[in-house]
């Protein structure tokens, strides 16, 4: 399933690195993103939109950056394609080989940090990143090793700035400055994105926009209905196209496909 792991480099002392290599954490990292109705919808969702934006994925080879427990790297297995899953923890990547084994799919998992991704230039048809470039203590240099590795596409999704999820980052910031240990996102613009992706030959192709309200405030609802009615009238009247967020992108290679 895997090759042994090369030893980690030491991670910096940064959250998105400490609070991952808590084993606690990991065992229930599934269970806090997506359980629940709304946890479920976004489980199918975020499927969907991989589906839709890396067609042909059936023989296609794809790497999963911060593969976490494994999730993407499984769904793209079991649409066909040769996945390649790293992650800076050993704790997740235990996990997401388990789930492997369990569901007898072939993934390649291994310890890989996403600043620097220990693979040539145009390794794989694909890269994919979800829920890591906010997270991350250098967004630019993990986008552009997205770009590098990949030939022709690379799939990630962000926070955007113009959103109600702007002020729930802020809010967390304001926790870990006062020491609550709280994971202090951060949100984006969509011209710096779109800037970062030209300067590596890439533009964006398509996007696709989640929720109009927060994720936390629909979970603490917790209906699917409510969920689904509520954001659909707000696409109704053009919300969800200025505020939607998180934003996931597909960006192609000039004079790739």
């Amino acid at each position: 399933m895997s090759a042994t792991d090369p030893a980690p480099r030491p991670p910096p002392d940064h959250y998105s690195y400490s609070v991952y290599a808590d084993p606690a954490h990991a065992g229930r990292f599934d269970q806090l993103r997506f359980s629940g109705p709304i946890g479920t919808l976004l489980a199918e969702t975020q499927e969907q939109v991989l589906v839709d934006f890396l067609p042909g994925l059936a023989g296609m080879t794809v790497l999963d950056v911060g593969t976490g427990t494994g999730r993407a790297a499984l769904l793209l297995a079991r649409r066909g394609a040769a996945a390649t899953g790293v992650d800076a923890s050993v704790q997740m990547l235990d996990i997401a080989r388990e789930r492997a084994r369990h569901d007898n799919l072939e993934v390649t998992f291994g310890i890989g940090d996403a600043h620097h991704l220990e693979y040539p230039d145009g390794s794989f048809d694909a890269a994919v990143s979800l829920r890591v470039l906010m997270h991350t203590p250098d967004w630019r240099q993990c986008l552009g090793e997205l770009c590098r590795v990949a030939r022709h596409r690379v799939v990630f999704d962000f926070p955007a700035l113009c959103s109600a999820a702007a002020l729930q980052a802020a809010a967390r910031h304001l926790a870990a400055a006062l020491g609550s240990g709280t994971e202090a996102y951060r949100v984006f613009r969509a011209s710096a994105i779109e800037s970062e992706l030209a300067r590596h030959g890439y533009s964006v192709a398509a996007r696709h926009r989640q929720f109009v309200l927060p994720i936390a405030v629909h979970k603490a609802v917790g209906s699917r209905a409510f969920t689904l009615g509520l954001e659909r009238a707000l696409a109704g009247v053009g919300m969800l196209r200025l505020f939607g967020s998180p934003v996931t992108v597909v960006a192609t290679r000039a004079g790739g496909r």
